[in-house]
């Protein structure tokens, strides 16, 4: 681990952003199916009501900050009129086949303040050219550019390694148009990637979750790890990706009974951002091209309890060192405290304890490693009005942005 690794603005940014909205859209949707091959007809394709604007303020009123929409998936079919192939939105029905959906959901992020993201399939299951590794390799590289270059700022290009195992692309290229026309955007675990793959699909950081890594899982089907181009970056933050519905990506009709409860989504938060990783929930659009109405009052509900449990604390503080202090205006029950490194100076801690002054005396509450962006700890009620970190071991000198106590009822 290099210890005195550094994020850039961009990826400081991503991180305080915390929680996107994935959008897994596309040919399965009409299919009942996850993976398809690429040669189910483009006429399929006719979400008859769609509304991305129903998508973004959803995203917006349950706390997300960036949304990530699936371009193209494996199938090869793609949400704007690429020039590359037919097999797009101008072969379907919608919109008289004059319809885009990226720029549909890009105008909506705008107008709504969010970020905008875009998934782009390495793997492709329709385009006959795939087997010809050259001929791929530009094909690719101009649909790339297509999104590159029409849509906005993009917050985040995803690159999903499923099923290009043992296969080379051009990653060497594929960098440098992000790198010419979205220098910004953080790229997702392949290439030469911002950000990585916290390598599972339940939405979960492992715990220590280090903020330094130089390799990550290539996808869920394999084990073998991600080659990463030199110039990678040593501070590659953790995403988490799980679906609301906990067998599906895409939208299946009469699936609704997989839908997360409140409780499993909020453990998942606590898992995720709680260990310092980015949440990247997947609430899929249905066949109207909207989404639906359950997984909306799931999500707005999970945006709300959020807030319930963690919009107030009752008291924080900030300082440098290895002892930090937070004295409450009285007594009061505490039973969450939420610690943030300033990690624009790099991830220093190493090892800590949380106590509490209680009945005359310190108690441990609780005893961990990292903190990175933020770390969320759960304990059982205690009556304090003051409460301390001490940090036992660190790399330079400790800097903590926030040291915030909560009572959660």
């Amino acid at each position: 681990m290099n210890e005195l690794a550094k994020p850039s603005p961009q990826q400081l940014a991503w991180q305080d952003m915390e929680l996107g909205m994935f959008c897994h859209f596309g040919m399965n949707t009409f299919c009942d199916q996850e993976w398809g091959d690429g040669t189910d007809s483009a006429e399929i394709f006719n979400p008859e009501q769609l509304d991305a604007r129903q998508w973004a303020r959803t995203a917006k009123r349950a706390g997300f900050k960036y949304l990530v929409l699936t371009a193209k998936h494996h199938d090869g079919f793609c949400l704007w009129p690429t020039k590359t192939t037919d097999y797009s939105v101008k072969s379907s029905p919608w919109r008289g086949g004059k319809g885009d959906v990226v720029r549909e959901v890009a105008d909506a992020c705008r107008e709504e303040g969010l970020q905008f993201g875009l998934y782009l399939s390495p793997w492709d299951r329709h385009e006959p050219c795939y087997p010809d590794k050259e001929a791929y390799d530009d094909f690719y590289a101009e649909q790339l550019t297509e999104l590159l270059t029409g849509y906005g700022p993009l917050v985040e290009v995803w690159f999903d390694g499923a099923g290009s195992q043992g296969r080379e692309y051009d990653w060497n290229r594929i960098i440098g148009l992000i790198d010419q026309y979205q220098p910004d955007a953080m790229v997702f675990n392949m290439g030469r990637p911002t950000i990585r793959w916290v390598g599972n699909e339940d939405g979960v950081a492992p715990y220590p979750c280090w903020n330094t890594a130089t390799t990550a899982k290539e996808s869920m089907f394999t084990s073998d790890m991600m080659t990463w181009m030199e110039g990678t970056p040593s501070w590659v933050p953790a995403e988490c990706d799980v679906p609301i519905r906990k067998r599906h990506w895409f939208w299946h009709p009469d699936d609704e009974a997989s839908l997360r409860s409140l409780e499993d989504v909020l453990d998942i938060y606590y898992r995720s951002v709680g260990h310092g990783a980015t949440l990247l929930l997947n609430i899929s659009p249905d066949n109207r091209g909207l989404l639906p109405e359950v997984d909306v009052e799931r999500v707005i509900e999970f945006g709300d309890e959020i807030r319930r449990r963690f919009g107030q604390p009752v008291g924080q503080t900030s300082g440098e060192g290895t002892e930090l202090l937070l004295k409450l205006e009285y007594i009061q029950p505490v039973n969450h405290v939420i610690i943030m490194e300033d990690i624009a100076h790099g991830e220093r801690v190493r090892e800590y304890v949380l106590e509490a002054y209680s009945q005359g005396e310190w108690k441990e509450l609780v005893r961990g490693s990292a903190i990175g962006h933020k770390k969320i700890d759960r304990f059982d009620t205690v009556e304090t009005d003051q409460l301390r970190v001490r940090i036992l071991s660190s790399v330079e000198q400790p800097l903590i942005r926030n040291l915030a106590a909560y009572h959660v009822e």
